[in-house]
C-alpha cells in the first residue's frame, strides 16, 4: 500500500453493507493506497460525516486533504484522477463514455424486482434481463469488464456478484445463471475470487437478513 504523506492522510467513512463504498475500497485497494475507514451507522450518523456530506448525509465520503468528496462514482474519478498508477478508466473516450454509461445503467430495474411482486415484479425481471443481455454483449471477449484487469466499471457494477445470488434466493427468481448469462457468470466468479475483492464482500447471513426485512416493510406498504 502506498503510504499517505503527513497531511495527506485518507479517511474513508463507509458502512458495512453500503455497495457504494466497496465501490471506492475496491479502487483503492487497486491503486494500494492506504487508507483509514471509519464505520458508520446511518440510524446514528456521526458529526463528522455530517459535516463531510451536509448535502445527503450518506456514506462514502473520501476525505484527502481535509477536503471531502462525495458520492461514489464520482470518488472513483477524484482516486483516478489523483493516483496515476494503475489506471481503472479506459484510455478511449469512447470506452471511458461507454463506461460510465453502464456504471449507472448495469443495475437498472434490480431494485424494483427486490421490492414488488405479481406483475409488477414480472415486468421488472423482463427488465433486468433486457439489461443483463446488453451487458453481456459488452463481456464478449473479457475475462472482466475492464479487459484482462479490473476497471471502472467492474468496480461499478461489482455489487451484482453478492447483491444477485441474495435478491434470488429471497424473491425464488432466478437472474443470473450459467446456461442464461455464461459471460457474466464467470465475471462474476472471476472478480468475487480477485485479490481486491474476495476479503471485502459483507458477511452473507448478515446482508441477507438485512435485505430480508427490507423486502418484508416494502411489501408491507404495498399491501
Amino acid at each position: 500500500m502506498e503510504e499517505a504523506k503527513k497531511g495527506e492522510e485518507v479517511t474513508l467513512f463507509g458502512m458495512w453493507s453500503s455497495p457504494y463504498a466497496l465501490r471506492v475500497i475496491w479502487a483503492l485497494n487497486i491503486k494500494k493506497i492506504r487508507y483509514k475507514y471509519v464505520e458508520e451507522d446511518l440510524s446514528n450518523k456521526s458529526d463528522l460525516l455530517l459535516e463531510h456530506n451536509p448535502v445527503y448525509k450518506k456514506v462514502p465520503v473520501l476525505v484527502y486533504k481535509g477536503k471531502a468528496v462525495t458520492e461514489s462514482l464520482i470518488i472513483l474519478e477524484f482516486i483516478e484522477e489523483t493516483w496515476k498508477e494503475n489506471p481503472i478508466m479506459p484510455q478511449d473516450p469512447y470506452q471511458r463514455a461507454m463506461a460510465r454509461f453502464w456504471a449507472t445503467a448495469g443495475g437498472n430495474g434490480l431494485w424494483c424486482l427486490f421490492i414488488s411482486e405479481g406483475k409488477e415484479q414480472e415486468e421488472a425481471l423482463k427488465s433486468v434481463t433486457d439489461n443483463f443481455e446488453l451487458l453481456e454483449k459488452v463481456l464478449i471477449g473479457k475475462k472482466y469488464f475492464g479487459g484482462d484487469r479490473i476497471g471502472y466499471l467492474d468496480i461499478s457494477v461489482g455489487f451484482l456478484l453478492y447483491v444477485v445470488p441474495i435478491y434470488e434466493e429471497i424473491t425464488k427468481f432466478k437472474i443470473i445463471t450459467m446456461r442464461k448469462f455464461p459471460l457474466l457468470h464467470a465475471w462474476m466468479e472471476a472478480f468475487s475470487s480477485s485479490e481486491i475483492v474476495k476479503d471485502t464482500l459483507p458477511p452473507r447471513e448478515k446482508l441477507f437478513d438485512r435485505y430480508q426485512k427490507i423486502r418484508d416493510v416494502f411489501l408491507q406498504e404495498i399491501n
